[in-house]
């Protein structure tokens, strides 16, 4: 029965437990002022940045990933749980009785139930008594552990097995028809999955949302059957074995997408557990953002068949759009991950997965396929291929591989950076910087410099956060408001709206009046707060960009290699700190 807390039932579990006992014990914290500092456990950071307010019982990070909320959220977030998992924890390790209610108008909870009578239908029968599923996973060096772990079963070689086990317990045909276990013909019920090896296919709560089945006849088509798209089940939205592996990626911060089930299990067996499989089909946005959910780094290792490139050339745009950081793992002799570490073993599939290639690379490997680089026109093709790779790319990134490009060519460096067409989103972004700070220097207030104010007028007590980005505040009059508050009340700012506004003159009154009237917070400004600090930086950091990329031309010029090199390796660390601030605008 799925069950929900009352928010009542929360209220007091967050009353009873404090947030610096909580993270305290994973994060070592430092008294600062009425709150508590240290490194943030979920980004690297070598300044603390993680602040914990034990007056407000939240949490809060001002360096690179903006995380915050309360203790639960927290014990979600360090934990990969879902959010009624970490309520149990904390009750478990705090002694506090929770009570649970069942959630009103849940009806998929039978669709659940049905699918889990399946799922063990199909278990008992892979594991009770000699079978072809059994024969068919000890021959693919599937083990019983593993078998129990993922719940594999058998669908008999039979039309009504399963139909008639449902039968018995008096269970609606037509449920069983829309979760795609049976299926009809002239009026007569018969069984979807027949002589297969049976995935379930569990979702991230650990409810059976559906099914994939093997053939074990060759000549069985399809070879893979999955339960159709249902109330419960949608293809698009689930990892297969992520259920199991969510904790692993979380700990080895990669997650290794594999193709398939067998895949996924066969690298589970053997070691390699960040695993999770994508159902056969190229990833979707919903699976991408399911992955960031524990990581942001993704390692892709699909099949080495043309299906298999197309479905990893898809990924790598999915992934990088929901700010994912790509790599793609080529299995060598076109094998399969399964087929790969059951004869080399995970030593040597750690190893390529060491060695797999950034997602750049892989494509521009991929545009290479089919030409005869031999040729002046498979030369020209290529580069048309790849000039639209190489716009999305930093200057820096873009000039390493057009030198790539120019050594399998021949063609000129020059020549094939006028090929290259301006990269429009970064222009985009540039400009609507720029606008936003033109006309600063008057009695006006940029966006970000009014979204602040108004942040500071709610909680005076995010002054000491934004204390390191005093530099934000371009204006005139929002650098006057800002010195009032801290001629006032000192480094901790009380950013009390009335003592500012009578201390401005009339019309810059007005004036910071109706550019904080402007600003929607709608309860949320601490993460308003973060969000325009990382604006701000990311602009800070895109002019320091413009000046390296102008020094870093005249040092080409000059064949000043030493300085051009320390240029670039300058520019790629600011490139690097762009990322981390560019996601957040």
């Amino acid at each position: 029965m799925s069950f929900s807390f009352s928010k009542e039932a929360i209220e007091d579990l967050k009353s009873r437990i404090d947030i610096v006992d909580v993270i305290g014990r994973q994060v070592q914290l430092k008294r600062a002022g009425a709150n508590y500092k240290g490194l943030c456990p979920f980004h690297n950071e070598k300044t603390p940045s993680f602040i914990v307010s034990p007056q407000k019982q939240i949490f809060t990070c001002f360096g690179g990933c903006g995380a915050s909320g309360d203790v639960v959220s927290f014990v979600m977030r360090y934990y990969n749980l879902e959010f009624n998992e970490a309520v149990e924890k904390l009750a478990k390790e705090y002694g506090i009785d929770i009570v649970k209610s069942q959630r009103r108008n849940d009806d998929r909870e039978k669709y659940y139930e049905i699918n889990r009578e399946a799922a063990r239908f199909f278990y008992r029968n892979m594991t009770e008594g000699p079978n072809r599923g059994y024969s068919y996973m000890r021959k693919r060096g599937i083990e019983d552990r593993t078998i129990k772990k993922f719940g594999l079963g058998y669908a008999p070689d039979s039309w009504d097995s399963l139909y008639g086990y449902f039968k018995e317990k008096g269970t609606d045909e037509k449920l069983l028809l829309e979760l795609g276990l049976l299926s009809q013909k002239d009026g007569r019920y018969f069984d979807k999955f027949r002589d297969r090896v049976i995935f379930p296919i569990i979702n991230t709560a650990g409810k059976v949302i559906g099914f994939g089945g093997r053939a074990l006849d060759d000549k069985a088509m399809p070879k893979y059957l999955n339960s159709p798209e249902n109330r419960v089940f949608q293809k698009k939205n689930n990892l297969y074995a992520l259920n199991s592996t969510k904790q692993d990626i979380g700990k080895a911060g990669t997650a290794i997408i594999v193709e398939g089930y067998m895949d996924a299990i066969s690298l589970y067996q053997n070691g390699v557990r960040n695993v999770a499989a994508s159902l056969g089909t190229a990833l979707t946005d919903n699976q991408a953002k399911l992955i960031n959910r524990y990581t942001k780094n993704v390692v892709l290792s699909y099949d080495a068949d043309a299906a298999g490139q197309k479905a990893a050339l898809r990924g790598i745009e999915v992934l990088r759009n929901e700010g994912c950081k790509v790599k793609v793992l080529h299995v060598t002799d076109g094998k399969d991950p399964d087929e790969y570490i059951k004869k080399n073993g995970r030593d040597a599939f750690d190893k390529l997965v060491e060695k797999a290639i950034p997602y750049t690379d892989y494509k521009i490997e991929a545009a290479k396929r089919d030409i005869d680089l031999g040729t002046e026109e498979g030369k020209i093709d290529f580069i048309r291929r790849i000039t639209p790779i190489l716009s999305d790319l930093t200057p820096v990134e873009a000039d390493i591989y057009i030198k790539k490009a120019a050594r399998d060519t021949g063609i000129s460096e020059k020549a094939i950076k006028m090929e290259i067409p301006v990269n429009n989103k970064r222009e985009q972004s540039s400009g609507a910087v720029r606008q936003e700070k033109q006309g600063t220097n008057g009695i006006s207030v940029s966006n970000i410099e009014a979204s602040v104010l108004k942040c500071l007028f709610i909680d005076p007590q995010l002054s000491e956060a934004l204390l390191p980005y005093m530099d934000m505040f371009e204006s005139e009059l929002s650098r006057r408001a800002v010195n009032i508050a801290f001629e006032e009340y000192g480094l901790k700012g009380d950013f009390d709206k009335r003592t500012i506004m009578d201390r401005l003159d009339p019309d810059e009154s007005m004036a910071l009046q109706e550019s904080i009237d402007k600003v929607q917070i709608k309860g949320n400004e601490k993460e308003v707060l973060t969000r325009c600090i990382h604006r701000w930086e990311y602009g800070r950091l895109e002019k320091e960009e413009k000046k390296i990329i102008d020094m870093l031309t005249l040092a080409d010029a000059d064949k000043n290699e030493p300085a051009a090199r320390d240029l670039a390796e300058k520019l790629m660390r600011i490139r690097a700190e762009m990322e981390i601030h560019g996601g957040k605008i």
